[in-house]
């Protein structure tokens, strides 16, 4: 076989598994119509996570809750001044509807176990290991949190630090009627 032929051949078959690989993106992204990102007045999707105790918990069966929904991680510093907020918040709204839901997105369970005992949290950490969740939400960066009401709709999205005035005020926010 010439050089010219083997050259020919390897170009093509680059080429060929480059317009599959273009294909398949087109198809997953744009095709399927799901959207990657969720706006405030959407309807929160919905996912089952496993919690630090192993229960499986789903957004669903929190319908007529309002529902605090934190991603977060223990490398990130704005989660950790903030977490003992939403804890003392969460002693005075767990009985008046308000639920938090902390999604620690990709660590072990070894790092999630020390920060959660270092700060002494109560409320359900759940576990996004391959970060599937994290990706549905369209979440950037740490902390996001995501305010839904009972009616399982998105209220507001927050990005950054959040003071323990701020926590009180946006659970007030989703409190049920």
């Amino acid at each position: 076989m010439s050089k010219k032929r083997k050259r020919f051949l390897m170009r093509s078959s680059i080429l060929s598994v480059l317009a599959i690989l273009i294909g398949y993106v087109f198809y997953t992204n744009f095709i399927t119509g799901e959207e990657s990102a969720i706006e405030e007045g959407d309807t929160a999707p919905n996912f089952i996570l496993t919690t630090m105790e192993g229960e499986q918990i789903e957004l669903e069966d929190l319908r007529g809750q309002g529902v605090f929904l934190n991603f977060w991680g223990t490398y990130c510093p704005p989660c950790v001044d903030e977490m003992p907020y939403m804890d003392n918040q969460y002693q005075d709204f767990k009985e008046r509807g308000v639920e938090i839901l902390a999604v620690n997105v990709g660590e072990s369970d070894l790092a999630i176990k020390r920060f959660v005992d270092r700060l002494g949290l109560t409320y359900p950490i759940l576990k996004d290991k391959n970060k599937n969740v994290m990706d549905r939400y369209g979440i950037g960066p740490l902390p996001s949190t995501y305010l839904i009401d009972e009616n399982g709709e998105v209220q507001r999205i927050l990005t950054g630090a959040m003071t323990e005035e701020d926590i009180k005020g946006y659970m007030e926010e989703i409190e049920p009627s």
